[in-house]
């Protein structure tokens, strides 16, 4: 994996559907029946993503470092 990459989580059973992700990112995240989920596992690094994951009301999505899993979003 490139450290240029990140890999997009999201918590299914957090989610409640805000589609604040969707809005912000929407080439990275898609509303279905039951939540949100990403369009890729490891994407390119965007800061839209991060921005997604900084909005989400209940923090169901996290960013990782595709190398090393570090959290880079949301921020503690």
């Amino acid at each position: 994996m490139s450290d240029t990459q990140w890999r997009l989580e999201v918590d299914r059973h957090l989610c409640i559907s805000s589609g604040m992700c969707v809005g912000i990112a929407p080439d990275h995240f898609e509303l279905e029946g039951d939540g949100s989920h990403a369009t890729a596992d490891v994407v390119d690094q965007d800061e839209a993503v991060v921005d997604a994951a900084e909005s989400c009301p209940v923090e169901a999505i996290r960013v990782l470092s595709a190398a090393s899993g570090d959290l880079v979003a949301p921020a503690d």
